[in-house]
């Protein structure tokens, strides 16, 4: 891997369009999976990703090389959420055998556990690192929120809720943001034992929340819900921006949604099975994507008959996302749609 920081600097310097979104397609599909996958994370930094899967698995892939480094399995426990820690070999999950809800620290090098966090009583449906220090928050469907601090097993902090939570640091670790009953409650991450300092109410969608995440700049946040509902909102003031309605998701399933590095298109999966993208700006749709591209497309073959929503995330500071479900996908613009949309 040469240079992947000024790799990624350069790359942010490419301005995402319209057109450059309409033209995406996938670049790069790994079909090994025998289970869909439930979670990925792109490391802060490093040009790593890595995934979990239902087939037991936590998978780190090289994103330059678009080359899969580590497959190592978690049978006894299951893995569900996964994400990076600073260093961009080590990750903290969550478990999905129905039995053990603890956390687990693992160092992917040597595929070593590092520490286990336990507190929670059920399944753990929201993890979000703070960037800022070794801190990490995990939202239950036992109506909890816990802190946490990577260098020692026990729980900081508790929070207690009224549903189930979706949670999210801002990207500089300051705040974080708890979703749950049509409101978004803002906590001062250095004073949460006070309680929230801002409680944002979302367009009188009570159904239960499923993801929340702020822009890189921190300007905007996002809350999708169980009903098809993708908010977004000032996180400063808490005025609501615009509402992006896709299908329903089954209550064990999570509608995900990410936001382009610059913050002004976010991309969505649907209880349909498909992926879809809105300017932030305009509040239009502007592009959508079926799971069951073309064929000429490197033999991508999804069912059509999908219709549970992919994993959906950008890469940070680049002009690729990716999609997971039963197969992982790297969707990147495609040239010759470009050099068309020049010549009109």
């Amino acid at each position: 891997m040469v240079g992947p920081q000024s790799e990624r600097e350069e790359k942010v310097s490419l301005e995402l369009t319209e057109e450059i979104l309409q033209s995406m397609e996938i670049g790069m599909v790994f079909k090994d999976y025998s289970g869909r996958i439930s979670s990925l994370d792109f490391h802060r930094t490093a040009n790593y990703l890595v995934t979990a899967s239902e087939d037991e698995s936590i998978r780190l892939y090289d994103v330059s090389s678009a080359t899969c480094l580590k497959t190592i399995n978690s049978k006894k426990y299951g893995v569900d959420l996964v994400c990076f820690t600073s260093h961009p070999t080590t990750v903290i999950y969550s478990s999905k055998n129905g039995w053990d809800e603890s956390l687990r620290l693992l160092s992917l090098h040597d595929n070593k556990y590092l520490r286990y966090f336990k507190g929670h009583h059920d399944r753990v449906v929201s993890l979000s690192l703070c960037s800022r220090n070794e801190c990490f928050i995990s939202g239950s469907v036992d109506r909890t929120v816990l802190l946490w601090d990577q260098r020692t097993e026990k729980c900081q902090g508790l929070l207690r809720v009224q549903g189930r939570p979706a949670i999210s640091y801002d990207d500089q670790g300051l705040v974080f943001a708890i979703a749950f009953g049509g409101h978004i409650r803002m906590f001062d991450a250095r004073k949460y034992e006070k309680g929230p300092f801002e409680i944002f109410s979302v367009a009188g969608d009570a159904s239960d929340a499923n993801v929340v995440k702020f822009s890189n700049d921190g300007r905007l946040m996002l809350l999708t819900t169980m009903d098809g509902h993708i908010h977004v909102l000032d996180s400063f003031r808490g005025t609501h921006l615009s509402t992006y309605n896709v299908k329903p998701v089954s209550s064990n399933c999570t509608l995900e949604a990410s936001f382009s590095p610059e913050g002004m298109y976010v991309i969505s999966g649907s209880g349909d099975g498909r992926a879809y993208a809105w300017s932030v700006r305009s509040g239009k749709e502007v592009a959508s994507w079926m799971m069951n591209s073309e064929p000429s497309v490197i033999g991508w073959n999804w069912m059509s008959t999908d219709t549970e929503p992919p994993v959906i995330k950008w890469a940070p500071g680049s002009l690729m996302f990716v999609t997971g479900s039963t197969e992982l996908s790297f969707w990147i613009p495609d040239l010759s749609k470009l050099a068309a949309y020049g010549r009109k």
